[in-house]
């Protein structure tokens, strides 16, 4: 009998939604690989180390078409992290095409059913995926209801910027069990100090590629390690670096 493939191994879903996430991942490791989407991350760092530019219109018309969506080995370490911390309410800042989004709510979505199975007061939860780009957030929506049940029922996308709409109370869970930092990286420590005042003891952050792109990540990373702030992290060494920090504020 041939082995199980790792994605099945670490994530509980459907073989419908196991092979969306194949056709997904696929499609943005294809985009990734291109010449054109290399020089592009080259030409980011040339301009940020040379003039301090982090960012332009131009980058965003040429992100506007890319899935630029986490691998798939950090999203099976995201949702196995989601599941054995029981998360219920996570925030996502940076959905793009929703990859990231389905491991998130299937994680939701599968703890908030263990819980209700053992009795007690019923729970809820959510997964809040935030995207600046109108034409990426309906792009993901179809994704997400493609996968069906298992998944668009747990998410709320809000659409714009994510500094102003994650601000927003209402729907906003009062406690937040993950928050992941996917996006362009000046955003990172402004979005963390929002989320901050809800997240739980023991809540995670994940903030990808914190070793490739170290230097834009410069503000954030000085932050997580400030011990005032409350925070424990490490960069687990995936591809670019893939920090996890947990929050564990003095009592």
């Amino acid at each position: 009998m041939s082995s199980p493939l790792p994605a099945t191994q670490a994530v509980q879903a459907s073989p419908r939604v196991h092979d969306i996430l194949r056709r997904l991942h696929a499609l943005s490791d294809a985009q990734e690989k291109t010449l054109s989407q290399t020089i592009f991350y080259l030409k980011r760092l040339f301009r940020f180390y040379v003039t301090g530019e982090t960012w332009s219109s131009a980058a965003d018309d040429h992100m506007r078409e890319k899935f630029v969506s986490l691998e798939a080995d950090k999203c099976q370490l995201m949702y196995l992290l989601a599941r054995s911390i029981g998360a219920k309410n996570i925030v996502e800042a940076g959905t793009s095409f929703g990859v990231s989004t389905i491991y998130l709510a299937l994680a939701v979505g599968q703890n908030v059913a263990a819980l209700n199975a053992s009795g007690g007061a019923p729970v809820t939860g959510k997964v809040i995926a935030t995207e600046k780009e109108p034409t990426k957030a309906e792009k993901a929506r179809k994704y997400w209801e493609e996968a069906g049940e298992e998944v668009s029922p747990w998410i709320e996308v809000r659409v714009g910027d994510l500094l102003e709409t994650l601000k927003v109370e209402e729907g906003m869970p009062n406690e937040i069990d993950m928050l992941l930092l996917d996006i362009w990286t000046p955003l990172a420590l402004p979005t963390l100090k929002i989320i901050r005042p809800r997240l739980r003891r023991g809540a995670i952050v994940l903030a990808d590629n914190t070793t490739m792109a170290k230097p834009l990540y410069k503000e954030l990373l000085e932050y997580l390690h400030d011990p005032k702030n409350g925070f424990k992290t490490t960069t687990a060494p995936y591809s670019g670096g893939f920090e996890i920090a947990v929050y564990l504020p003095s009592e």
